[in-house]
């Protein structure tokens, strides 16, 4: 997410060109990275059982349905930049594909931000949860907050979602995802 940021702020004509199709490939790189993070945040919620299982599915899912809004709004901007030969084109195509009933919402303004709620909601109940630190959740919001201002802060916001996520992955370590405990964790940095 932050090469997408660094990309996008060097890439003065915004598309098509190069610079446009190099930073949405680092953009769909970088949001289908956070589907094992979802994923690996739901598994860890559901070590804690009961309800707490319902619901941390129900998040991911939330969260994996933002994912893909967001993959087909960086493939629809890639297509568009590939078979556009000026910016004028590139212009006339979104406006042609938003103009779609039920694009906007599903694909530009809604859906992706279930990406958001879904991690977000994730982080937060684990805070509750007392399986990670409550200062986790408020860094997300911050990268959140930072890149809905303006995408100029998407390279800060990358930063602080990495500030708030890799150490979690010491939760889920890869091919024994069932074994940890979570305390022990917490005392590692937590």
């Amino acid at each position: 997410m932050a090469a997408y940021g660094l990309v996008r702020l060097m890439d003065t004509e915004r598309g098509p060109g190069p610079a446009w199709s190099i930073g949405h490939l680092f953009l769909l790189a970088g949001v289908l990275l956070f589907v094992p993070v979802l994923l690996g945040l739901r598994r860890v919620v559901a070590r804690q059982g009961g309800t707490q299982r319902a619901v941390g599915t129900g998040l991911a899912a939330l969260g994996l349905v933002g994912v893909a809004a967001v993959a087909v709004q960086a493939g629809i901007d890639l297509l568009v930049a590939y078979v556009s030969a000026d910016h004028e084109t590139m212009s006339e195509l979104f406006a042609r594909i938003q103009s779609v009933p039920g694009v906007l919402p599903v694909v530009y303004r809604v859906v992706p931000v279930l990406f958001y709620v879904g991690l977000l909601l994730l982080l937060g109940q684990l805070a509750v949860l007392r399986v990670i630190s409550a200062w986790r959740p408020v860094v997300v919001v911050a990268g959140t907050v930072a890149m809905t201002a303006t995408l100029d802060l998407l390279p800060v916001a990358a930063l602080l979602f990495l500030l708030a996520l890799a150490p979690l992955r010491r939760l889920v370590p890869a091919g024994q995802a069932g074994a940890v405990r979570s305390a022990g964790w917490r005392t590692a940095g937590g």
